[in-house]
């Protein structure tokens, strides 16, 4: 308990002497001193020069080190993946994003062990540091996240994450896309306690917050507001049924409708584009719809994030309008719907995170 104190406090403060470490916490100048051994002996922290104090010698700075442990987190999607490695402080200090296309074969696991191999050699990072290799995926994952037990998007259902580490030397484990996206939003948010988190993404999921963890549900099926029917009897759905959130409300039609790209296809709309404004339009008419329904059944938050929630803070006016309309409390939507904080790869870095909050848990 008191080696997770020091630490903690030592990752809050980043660089402090021994003394404020006894004074702050009201421990005794052995305890401080032992564990500070022992974080130093494990490359965990280091001095880093004198901090001055009046009346007396100049006392040692000890410094927490954030990249003295890492961890891999890769968002694989149909047509591409992104690879990201996050540093104890949660921050993604390097990635790679390629276009692939997704297959369960020896030569696609193959390519993700290389890619593995490429961004630790990119970011010059020790393979002894890395505490272990997360996968979000567009499935329903099992409870010890090494089985995809529904995969109808990549048709991948059964799959394993024995399998998809073949060539990766480190302990793998599967998530949901929209959960690991949902763990990152919390991560960078520690005031959210209850939440909605919509992953707007190439494929639309959600995650449902409760207490300050993910609650997935008896079947690890909590949160699937991609098919929730938003129009009766409308587009069809890869799930077979027609009308479902999907349809209307993911990244990828967005970005289809700019060549591929949703960088390209935000430029477009800050210009003016009429067919883009009104795809945007509709975009949001269908967002607001489901927003409501999310805030009528859960009385929480409601965070937008996933691919399109990283561009979504300069429109947030016209959708609290179309949600408003909807209201039936009289209630402002600025203060429970929200932009998603934590914009870098979500779901690759969330499907990362828990193996460092893992580590921080077993320090």
């Amino acid at each position: 308990m008191n080696r997770k104190k020091i630490y903690e406090f030592l990752r809050e403060a980043r660089s402090v002497s021994k003394q404020d470490i006894v004074y702050a916490l009201k421990l005794s100048l052995p305890t401080v001193t032992q564990n500070l051994q022992e974080f130093q002996e494990k490359g965990l922290v280091d001095t880093t020069g004198r901090i001055g104090h009046t009346g007396g010698r100049n006392a040692t700075a000890f410094s927490f080190i954030s990249d003295a442990r890492v961890a891999i987190g890769i968002d694989i999607q149909k047509h591409h993946n992104t690879v990201v490695i996050v540093d104890l402080d949660g921050r993604v200090i390097e990635k790679i994003r390629k276009p692939v296309h997704f297959a369960t074969t020896d030569e696609y696991y193959k390519m993700l062990g290389a890619e593995v191999a490429e961004i630790l050699e990119k970011a010059k990072i020790d393979p002894a540091k890395v505490l272990g290799v997360g996968m979000g995926v567009p499935g329903l994952i099992s409870k010890d996240g090494k089985e995809v037990v529904y995969g109808r998007i990549l048709n991948f259902t059964g799959e394993t994450s024995e399998n998809f580490s073949r060539y990766i030397p480190f302990r793998t484990l599967l998530f949901n896309d929209a959960n690991a996206a949902g763990s990152a939003e919390m991560w960078s948010s520690h005031n959210i306690r209850n939440a909605f988190y919509i992953c707007l993404s190439d494929h639309i999921g959600g995650a449902v917050i409760l207490d300050n963890k993910v609650y997935e549900g008896d079947d690890q099926r909590s949160g699937e507001i991609g098919h929730m029917t938003v129009v009766a009897d409308g587009r069809p759905c890869y799930c077979g049924q027609y009308g479902c959130f999907e349809t209307y409300c993911c990244a990828s039609l967005l970005s289809e409708a700019a060549g591929g790209d949703l960088d390209s296809f935000f430029g477009k709309l800050e210009a003016g584009d009429k067919r883009i404004t009104e795809l945007w339009n509709s975009y949001l008419h269908y967002l607001a719809f489901a927003v409501h329904n999310i805030r009528m059944l859960f009385d929480c938050n409601v965070i937008l994030g996933g691919y399109v929630g990283a561009y979504i803070d300069k429109y947030m006016e016209p959708l609290y309008e179309m949600v408003r309309q909807r209201d039936m409390f009289s209630e402002e939507p600025g203060a429970y719907l929200l932009p998603c904080r934590y914009k870098t790869e979500a779901i690759a870095a969330g499907a990362a995170l828990p193996f460092v909050e893992e580590f921080f848990h077993g320090i």
